[in-house]
């Protein structure tokens, strides 16, 4: 594959961008751990209602995350247009500049008035989340929880409600980092996140360094602090780059409506779908619930493996996503043909050789996790194990598939095709094949590997399809051009 502008093969770029964003991921998902190791000293109550509080949080988030996911994509179009425009070359990893350094005008402009948009997103966002955070602790007593586990979770809630907002921010920076392929920061940001949050967390905990003793809300209120921490530092980080300082605006305003609702046009669907995946996992896991203790910690535990590897997969698909709309807005139509199958190659390596482990020695990969004490759950957790070889890469392939969607700003048809490959595809089919058909566990597992491969396959086809239709309009494009300057 040839290389563009920035002067390396894609395949590098692409590497280059992902890495960093997947270990970004994976030190996000040992603050969690962290947190739940901590909680485990505390007592069964309180491990309890601090997995239910986070579980609310990151589903919160992780939806608020999606409203401004597009930021990056919005931002790599802006420069890359303004790259094709300026017809100068770049070197690696640079928007165009101009003489003095910043990069060059109107795209400055256009790249500022996005980021701008993307805070506000995320400032309403987060006081509404915050909000509706809040407010979960006192509504779920309706729902059948216990009243004691309620009771522990409220004051954990309303310590991590606030840390929302900074945690949304410190996205909308991401985001601009990502879509100026300059995301190298964001994995010393949150590796020394890690840290500070088990130190914090402790000390609140325990009342040790003459902080007050908090217990389990203490990790809330770390958590909260790091979430603001971290967002200053890694503002401070680019504000000092030379590159990224030049359109990373100091004011937030003035804000374009334009641009706050095409930022929103294309961040609703993306946040929808983050939240309907995780609402049919939720789902899954009452039904593994209903099956027994044994299907339940047999499948927490494979799940939270494959969690770990899916990072890597959001990784490829925030990088491929960059690179495609920076592609459509040169026109690149068989580069972004290329990107697609580069980021699959790349996504079905991982989930092979990861797949070779869960194959050869699954009892090392579970040890971590389970004891030998229980047959029946160890037993389970091998079987699910085979199951998510298959599982893991489709789920690879459906982020993806979301992400290359993303990229030709086409985030509508992710969200309606992933209602269909989740809700009607893979839900109905886990729920007959463990229940009628009578595979327990594995059929919940089947049917969710169903859903995630008719995702994959449904947004696969649509990306096709959609650069198929640019590449025969471009030739038309071109000619109104020229007949335009004649």
């Amino acid at each position: 594959m040839t290389a563009d502008r920035d002067d390396r093969p894609d395949g590098r770029r692409l590497t280059a961008l992902a890495t960093p964003i997947a270990l970004t991921q994976l030190a996000q998902v040992a603050v969690s751990t962290t947190n739940i190791a901590l909680m485990g000293s505390l007592g069964i109550t309180q491990v309890a209602a601090g997995g239910l509080a986070l579980t609310l949080f990151n589903q919160i988030r992780t939806m608020c995350v999606g409203l401004v996911t597009a930021t990056g994509n919005q931002v790599a179009t802006a420069a890359s247009r303004a790259e094709q425009e300026s017809g100068q070359h770049t070197t690696a990893g640079r928007a165009p500049h101009a003489p003095g350094g910043t990069v060059a005008d109107p795209a400055g402009d256009e790249i500022r008035d996005v980021v701008r948009a993307g805070f506000l997103i995320a400032t309403v966002a987060g006081v509404l989340g915050a909000l509706i955070l809040a407010g979960l602790g006192w509504a779920l007593q309706w729902l059948g929880q216990d009243a004691a586990v309620l009771a522990t979770a409220r004051p954990m809630l309303m310590a991590l409600a606030p840390g929302l907002l900074p945690c949304l921010w410190f996205q909308v920076i991401r985001q601009y980092t990502v879509g100026m392929q300059r995301p190298q920061a964001l994995l010393l940001v949150t590796l020394g996140s890690v840290a500070l949050n088990a130190a914090l967390a402790l000390g609140l905990m325990h009342g040790w360094g003459g902080l007050p003793e908090l217990g389990l809300t203490g990790i809330g209120v770390a958590s909260s602090l790091v979430f603001l921490i971290t967002c200053l530092v890694f503002w401070v980080m680019v504000r000092r780059d030379p590159i990224l300082s030049a359109t990373l605006p100091l004011r937030m305003w003035p804000v374009h409506l334009g641009t706050v609702g095409a930022e929103v046009r294309l961040g609703l669907p993306i946040a929808l779908t983050y939240g309907s995946e995780a609402g049919m996992f939720s789902v899954l896991a009452l039904v593994m619930g209903s099956l027994g203790p044994a299907a339940l910690a047999a499948h927490n535990v494979v799940y939270q493996l494959v969690y770990i590897v899916f990072q890597v997969a959001i990784g490829l698909s925030h990088g491929v996503s960059i690179l495609v709309s920076r592609a459509v807005a040169r026109a690149e139509h068989q580069r972004a043909h290329g990107l697609a199958r580069l980021a699959l190659r790349q996504a079905a390596v991982v989930a092979a050789l990861v797949g070779v482990l869960y194959a050869t020695v699954p009892d090392v990969v579970l040890r971590p996790f389970l004891t030998g004490d229980d047959h029946e759950t160890v037993a389970l957790a091998h079987r699910l194990l085979l199951i998510a070889i298959v599982l893991q890469f489709f789920d690879a392939a459906q982020n993806i598939g979301n992400g290359l969607l993303r990229g030709m700003q086409d985030t509508r048809a992710g969200f309606r095709l992933s209602l269909v490959g989740y809700w009607v595809v893979g839900l109905p089919t886990a729920l007959i094949l463990a229940l009628p058909v009578g595979l327990g566990a594995a059929g919940v597992w089947w049917g969710l590997t169903a859903g995630l491969a008719a995702t994959a396959a449904l947004m696969l086809r649509r990306y096709f399809a959609l650069l198929q239709h640019r590449e025969r309009e471009t030739p038309r494009v071109l000619a109104g051009s020229s007949s335009a300057g004649t």
